[in-house]
């Protein structure tokens, strides 16, 4: 087992240690509880989905976004995850779940666009969703559902029994 040579970087650091600030985590939401949109099931979802997606990238390029709900499916917000290509994009599930614990989400729901039309789920669709309910399970937070969307159709995962 190799062992570290600490203490000499620690005392030449040990004098700054006063210097370091605190980390503090605040959360704000501008819009009152009272007024946020309520979740029950995925044509809610996806109606509040489609009100952030540029359409006129819907068949051009592959996009990736999360919606985050509270512990009463109220929307804490939605955020872009990642624009990729014609025939993918990436997903980090560290930064969604980043995301979603800053946000104090108990919940998530996830969407992405197939530009070719097919609402068929690929191999990489389908392992990507299984990690990310594995790893926000983790953190007490809840996979509610994963939708892939075309300009005029949309497949749930949660409604297809494939999450």
């Amino acid at each position: 087992m190799k062992i570290y040579n600490t203490v000499s970087a620690l005392e030449k650091v040990q004098p700054q240690w006063s210097a370091l600030q605190e980390v503090q985590l605040t959360y704000r939401n501008k819009m009152k509880a009272s007024q946020r949109p309520k979740i029950n099931m995925a044509e809610d979802a996806l109606s509040l989905f489609r009100t952030v997606w540029n359409e006129e990238e819907m068949e051009l390029v592959e996009s990736f976004k999360m919606l985050l709900l509270n512990n009463a499916n109220k929307v804490l917000g939605v955020y872009h995850g990642s624009t990729g290509g014609t025939a993918g994009t990436i997903v980090d599930i560290r930064i969604l779940l980043t995301v979603a614990l800053k946000s104090n989400a108990c919940k998530i729901i996830v969407a992405h666009n197939h530009p070719s039309g097919n609402l068929t789920p690929s191999t990489a669709d389908l392992k990507i969703t299984e990690r990310l309910k594995d790893a926000a399970k983790l953190m007490d937070i809840t996979l509610l559902d994963h939708l892939i969307l075309t300009t005029d159709e949309y497949q749930s995962f949660a409604n297809e029994g494939l999450l």
